[in-house]
């Protein structure tokens, strides 16, 4: 039941988001027991992201929410992963991107509670 959601401070095209979705889907299998077939993904291109005061620079902030309790060494491969893919499809620096995780004990889906 993971939710990645990415703020994204430049335009994205159809077929960037296209890969964005593709390599997230397969990169959320770094946390053990998560995968595609629950992933739920979001975009928000064109945001107005400031960082340092500036915002001359193509940046993301990626938040990725998880059901579960945290797992510090899976994130951190992952961070390492999302820096990557956000680089390849955007050419976004990666000391222009911020990823935020948010565990959560109480996920709902089809009209109740994990």
């Amino acid at each position: 039941m993971p939710f990645i959601n990415s703020k994204i401070s430049v335009k994205i095209t159809p077929d960037q988001e296209k890969k964005l979705k593709e390599k997230l889907g397969q990169a959320i299998s770094i946390i053990p027991g998560k995968s595609e077939s629950w992933l739920m993904t979001g975009f928000e291109d064109g945001y107005h992201l400031y960082f340092k005061g500036d915002n001359s620079k193509p940046m993301a902030f990626v938040e990725v929410m998880v059901f579960g309790g945290p797992n510090k060494d899976a994130f951190k491969k992952l961070t390492a992963k999302i820096t990557e893919i956000f680089g390849q499809v955007l050419s976004i620096a990666p000391d222009n991107i911020y990823v935020k995780y948010t565990p959560a004990d109480d996920w709902g889906w089809n009209g109740s509670n994990f």
